[in-house]
């Protein structure tokens, strides 16, 4: 094994698996704790938050890690499982220094914090030595002058700042998986976290919302502009969209809806129409359609999308026009490895699975489960009494409506 980097810097430590000494990986890492006390001695770095799995934080001292590497933390294995509670005479360096306004008094430098670096003293501590400082942008320049600074010579680390920006944690956040970045949203102080959601753009914003519990959901909402609210809204899917609005007063859902684009409103409002927990209810309204003449290469080229999950990516869904949900009569699905089987140039009509029944919109949430396990499905499509389609159940929508209610709450926050 390889020895620890003598200087380790915290944001990118945020995300690294931690792994305990049999190579099993035990949880990731969140953020570091240290006691900040003044801007002359270096803090020691007490340990770091870790998310084990179900989301729970946990505190690992860094007298457990035992090595630290470009990809991973390793730890003696014996770790706490007891939910992380921080102390008033803790700071996290990741929620709470990034972006924190400082000054180098001698080069009159002022910017802001965008990283912290930790190394072992001869002691063995670990501390934080080192402040990488960025000046803000001037003349053409996209991005200020960057300076990396030893602890003792920046002023400012001590003060909380109640105008904290947020920049470089957005960025860290940017970084990170939409539920883990909405696990961290979550810990953060009401000041940081609404810095936080100012800066980060609406299409991250919407992805971090369907992550959260609904009350971080409804007051997240509530604290911005109608405007953006509608935006955001936007970009969520509908179906999530569709959850949240319906946690919302009426008068405030319908304000909603009507700044929303008519197209989006139309299909959360179709959503919100069905009966709670049904089909209706808790479909997609935008799987992948495609005409009868489309190709086999057309199919996979939709169902390549990125932005779609897996269990969307999974199924075709071949129509009659129009091709817009509700669609003109389903003609049956492809299944992805059928098509890859398949010649691309070959019609996707001839690879389909008509053999399934179809599930109806007022189908109860536990028709819809059986439905999904009889034929082995992680998505289905949902039609009406006509045979058009409406949109498709998937695996996870299910499991989000069966789960009890503020399963989120329960997994995200601390005890």
């Amino acid at each position: 094994m390889s020895t620890t980097p003598a200087r380790v810097y915290a944001a990118r430590l945020v995300g690294l698996p931690i792994f305990d000494p049999q190579g099993d990986q035990v949880a990731k890492v969140r953020d570091l704790v240290a006691a900040v006390r003044s801007e002359v001695s270096q803090p020691r770095v007490l340990g770091m938050v870790a998310e084990v799995f179900g989301r729970r934080r946990i505190f690992v001292p860094m007298t457990r890690v035992t090595h630290i590497d470009a990809g991973s933390v390793y730890t003696t294995g014996l770790l706490n499982m007891r939910r992380f509670e921080q102390r008033s005479t803790e700071t996290l360096v990741i929620g709470e220094m990034l972006d924190r306004e400082v000054s180098i008094p001698s080069s009159e430098v002022r910017g802001t914090v965008y990283d912290v670096a930790m190394e072992q003293a001869r002691n063995r501590d670990w501390v934080l030595s080192r402040v990488a400082v960025q000046e803000p942008a001037k003349g053409l320049r996209r991005r200020g002058q960057t300076h990396v600074v030893e602890w003792r010579d920046v002023d400012g680390l001590t003060r909380r700042e109640e105008t904290q920006g947020a920049t470089h944690l957005v960025h860290a956040l940017n970084e990170m998986r939409p539920a883990d970045a909405a696990s961290m949203i979550h810990d953060l102080p009401r000041e940081r976290r609404t810095a936080v959601v100012a800066a980060l753009d609406d299409e991250r914003l919407a992805d971090v919302l369907e992550e959260l519990p609904e009350e971080d959901q409804v007051e997240i909402l509530s604290h911005l502009d109608s405007e953006r609210a509608a935006d955001v809204l936007e970009e969520m899917s509908a179906d999530d969209a569709a959850d949240l609005i319906a946690d919302l007063s009426p008068e405030t859902a319908e304000i909603l809806l009507d700044l929303m684009e008519p197209a989006e409103a139309e299909d959360v409002r179709r959503l919100m129409s069905y009966v709670e927990n049904t089909a209706g209810a808790m479909m997609t309204p935008e799987p992948v359609i495609l005409g009868p003449d489309a190709t086999i290469a057309d199919a996979l080229a939709h169902v390549r999308n990125p932005e779609l999950t897996p269990s969307l990516a999974a199924l075709v869904y071949v129509c009659r026009p129009p091709l817009e949900t509700p669609t003109g009569r389903l003609l049956g699905v492809a299944h992805i490895q059928r098509l890859l089987r398949e010649p691309p140039s070959t019609l996707v009509a001839g690879a389909l699975d008509d053999s399934m029944e179809n599930l109806k919109p007022e189908a109860t949430i536990d028709q819809v489960a059986a439905h999904l396990a009889t034929y082995n499905l992680v998505a289905a499509p949902v039609v009406d009494e006509n045979g058009h389609l409406l949109g498709a159940v998937t695996v996870d929508d299910l499991l989000d409506h069966m789960l009890p209610e503020g399963w989120r709450d329960r997994t995200v926050r601390r005890g």
